[in-house]
This record gives C-alpha cells, sequence and structure tokens, in this order.
C-alpha cells in the first residue's frame, strides 16, 4: 500500500511540474493523492461486480469475498442462458418489454418534466411558487408510500398488463422538474424576448432556444430515468399479471428468489447482475459531462 502511494505522488509531483504547480505546494500534491485513492476505493464495487460475475461456485461464498477473482471461468453465463432458454416466455419477449418501457419512459420523463419547469421558471403565474414548493415537498416520501395509490389509479384507468402500466408510475419525476427549472433559470430572460420580438411563439422559443441549451439537464434526466426504469421491478410485480408484459429485470430477479436454497443459481444471478448493471454505466459514461455541468447550474444563481 505504501509502495502504490508513493508511485502515485510521484507522478502527481511529476505532473504538477508539467503543469506549472511547482513543487513547493505540498497541499495541493497532497489533495490529488487523496482525491486518487478516494476514486480508487469508489471503483472497487464496480470491479466486483465484473470479477463477481467471473467467479466459480468456489470463490462465491468465499468469506470474506475476495474483490479479484482467481479462476475465471464463463460458466455463470453459460448456466444463466440455459436457465432463461427454459422460460415458458422467450426472453427476448422479457429484454424487448425493458427496452420499450425504458425508451418510452425516457422520452416522457423528459417532456413532461421539460414542459413543467418552464412555465415555473418563465412565466410568473399565480402561485407558481406554490406549486414548486409542492413539487420539492413530493420528493420527501418514500417510494414505498405511493404504492397503493398508484395501484388504484392504474386500476381505474384500466391500463393493467400494458405497457402504460409500467410508464405512468414513473413519469411524475419531481427530482427531474427540480433539475430542469434549476437550469432553465440560467437562460438569460433577454433572449427569449429577443426571440419574441423577431416574431418566435412560445412553442418555438421552448423548442428552439431553451431545450437545446438545457441539453445537459435533458440528459441528466434522461440518465436518472433510465436508471430508475431499467431495474425497477414494481411494476412487473404489482400491475401486470400476465408474464408476457412482464420486464427483464423481474425475470432475473426469479432465478434465484424461486428456489429453495441460497446456493442454487448463484452463479447465473452474478452474471445477471453485470447484466442489469452494464446498460446503466455505459449511459453514464457517456453522458457524464453534461451530469456534471447539470449539477453545477442546478445550485447557481
Amino acid at each position: 500500500m505504501m509502495a502504490a502511494i508513493k508511485r502515485i505522488w510521484h507522478r502527481v509531483t511529476t505532473f504538477g511540474e508539467l503543469q506549472g504547480v511547482g513543487g513547493t505546494d505540498g497541499f495541493q500534491r497532497m489533495l490529488y493523492v487523496l482525491l486518487t485513492l478516494l476514486s480508487l476505493f469508489m471503483l472497487m464495487p464496480i470491479a466486483f461486480i465484473f470479477m463477481n460475475s467471473l467467479k466459480p461456485l468456489s470463490e462465491l461464498f468465499i468469506y470474506p469475498p475476495p474483490i479479484f477473482v482467481r479462476q475465471p471461468t464463463l460458466q455463470n453465463f453459460i448456466e444463466l442462458f440455459a436457465v432463461t432458454s427454459a422460460s415458458v416466455v422467450p426472453v427476448t419477449r422479457y429484454l424487448f418489454n425493458s427496452v420499450v418501457v425504458a425508451a418510452l419512459t425516457v422520452i416522457g420523463v423528459v417532456v413532461v418534466s421539460a414542459l413543467c419547469a418552464y412555465p415555473i421558471s418563465k412565466h410568473k403565474f399565480p402561485g407558481h411558487k406554490v406549486f414548486f414548493a409542492i413539487i420539492l415537498l413530493s420528493l420527501m416520501f418514500a417510494p414505498e408510500t405511493v404504492h397503493i395509490p398508484q395501484y388504484l389509479v392504474i386500476t381505474r384507468l384500466h391500463i393493467m398488463n400494458t405497457y402504460w402500466g409500467h410508464i405512468l408510475p414513473h413519469i411524475a419525476a419531481p427530482v427531474s422538474v427540480f433539475l430542469m427549472k434549476q437550469f432553465i433559470d440560467q437562460v438569460p430572460d433577454e433572449l427569449l424576448e429577443a426571440s419574441k420580438i423577431d416574431g418566435a411563439r412560445e412553442w418555438t422559443v421552448f423548442m428552439k432556444v431553451v431545450m437545446p441549451i438545457c441539453m445537459p439537464a435533458v440528459a441528466t434526466v434522461a440518465i436518472l430515468a433510465f436508471q430508475s426504469t431499467w431495474s425497477n421491478v414494481n411494476t412487473s410485480a404489482l400491475y401486470m399479471q400476465d408474464e408476457a408484459m412482464k420486464t427483464f429485470p423481474f425475470f432475473l430477479s426469479t432465478l434465484v428468489n424461486t428456489t429453495a436454497n441460497s446456493v442454487a443459481r448463484q452463479g447465473a444471478n452474478a452474471a445477471a447482475a453485470l447484466i442489469l448493471f452494464l446498460p446503466n454505466l455505459i449511459i453514464f459514461l457517456i453522458f457524464q459531462r453534461k451530469v456534471i455541468a447539470t449539477m453545477a447550474h442546478s445550485g447557481i444563481k
């Protein structure tokens, strides 16, 4: 460990000299070392997910669990494909449902959040502060507290066993509205007024001026919506009785939960966890710059 710290210290010192930081700023070099160690520590869960999917059954139950695999194998993925091939409903149907639900939910959340945040931010209608305060107040409620009201709404709308039953519970996203509103606040009012003077209507101003500027916030909202939807199993468990309408994460969650012991299919479960995690990781890596920009602007006035 000390040898690794010394190597990091040497590289940071060299980098600082190349960038003109100088060799006397010890606090800044120490800060670089601490942040590097912290980033490596935060990468450990990601490394564990990848390594755990490659572990044979004999290594999955070692205590304390090792991070790195000793004898990597693809048997877990082979077992997963063997189990899924024996299902009554084809696995491709579950995967298709997940892709459709995730795509439509992301589009719906982005559109609804933007349409809600724009008038609150730029149109000071009577009660707009109260309306925004109610949206912020809804952040205090745990997701479990709204399962019964959501079930009653979906039942009375007669959208159970449909894609709308998957999508509608995710459309109202207070966090997304908050991020969009805070980002739209940064758009100068003079720019909107100039567009209207040039003859642009309200819809044109929103689509051609506001939305292009708010693309970092749109990307962040899309990521949050995708993450909450892709790994969600509640809509399949609560609102879907037809097996053909359930999603891929719900199907994977039943691989181990339906067994009579905690040993069988643990390898397949580790491979399934990696499959569920990869789309979230890939999308976040693609849009990480926009996420950082959104977080930076959301607190700046």
